[in-house]
């Protein structure tokens, strides 16, 4: 799961929307069985689902992943009986908010695999951080169970759950706070913090602002409703050429100062350290592999 910046939500029940997912240049679909399914129509979406999944995949087509109902609801063992098959990647569990949640999830997946045949651990889990007691368990949510390889933020249900207007600002100021925290969460476990959908489906300016912002705040990947928001969300979560130019630059610059006994440089105008350095080596390594399709 190398790549991991454009996560797209699909209904379970298109057949039409399943096989255009399936062939678009996202990172990773979630085949949905959650809000984008009315409760009347689960029932014959997870046949549909479980078909999907066992697809042969061609290369570099997207993870496969399945976003389930929440851990709560009478749903979501019917969901885990019908979609754990050969095929399935992982999960996205909805309204997570306690590390037990998360325990009862993979101790299901783990008795699943086992009757099935399937690699012990092969299935993992995004965790979907959308209520404020979500937010503050975070931090043990991301630590609950190897996995567990991600949190993401589900901003419309977090916006309902604290009492945000229905409109949110361009610039979403109301959710820094909880972004961060998110982004911060992911990082102390060592998993991947994915950002929240850009509502408007046609403003392509705002979710390309929006997910410049993500980025800057530390996010590595931004979820999505709408195909036509998989280019700008993959072009800004890409190293530029420029970026990649720069590091390149630098850890020559830097592994040279090392090797003559020099800590710290001073590179293009700028202070550079270790720390700067692992930045450059990482950036590097994300876009190499993009480029090789990891």
């Amino acid at each position: 799961m190398d790549r991991m910046r454009s996560w797209m939500f699909v209904p379970g029940n298109s057949h039409k929307m399943i096989d255009k997912a399936y062939g678009s240049a996202a990172d990773a679909i979630m085949l949905d069985l959650e809000d984008g399914v009315v409760p009347e129509m689960k029932p014959a979406a997870r046949p549909i689902v479980a078909a999907a999944l066992q697809r042969p995949a061609a290369p570099r087509s997207p993870a496969r992943f399945v976003r389930v109902n929440g851990t709560q609801t009478p749903d979501q063992p019917l969901d885990l009986d019908a979609v754990v098959v050969p095929g399935l990647q992982g999960l996205t569990v909805p309204k997570v908010e306690t590390a037990d949640e998360v325990r009862l999830v993979a101790d299901r997946l783990a008795r699943l695999e086992k009757e099935r045949g399937l690699k012990d651990g092969s299935v993992r889990l995004m965790l979907a951080i959308e209520t404020a007691k979500g937010l503050f368990a975070a931090p043990a949510l991301a630590a609950a169970s190897p996995r567990v390889i991600g949190l993401m933020f589900g901003a419309e249900d977090f916006s309902t759950d604290v009492g945000l207007p229905t409109v949110r600002t361009g610039i979403a100021r109301e959710f820094l706070y909880a972004r961060s925290q998110i982004v911060y969460a992911a990082a102390s476990a060592g998993v991947i913090p994915v950002d929240a959908v850009w509502p408007d489906l046609k403003d392509l300016d705002g979710v390309r602002r929006d997910s410049e912002m993500a980025r800057a705040l530390g996010f590595l990947g931004k979820s999505m409703v709408h195909p036509s928001h998989i280019d700008p969300i993959n072009e800004t979560f890409t190293p530029s050429h420029a970026e990649v130019d720069f590091a390149r630059g630098l850890i020559a610059e830097f592994e040279k100062a090392v090797r003559g006994g020099t800590g710290s440089i001073s590179y293009a105008g700028k202070l550079v350290d270790r720390p700067i350095y692992a930045r450059a080596v990482a950036t590097v390594r994300l876009s190499d592999r993009i480029a090789q399709g990891a």
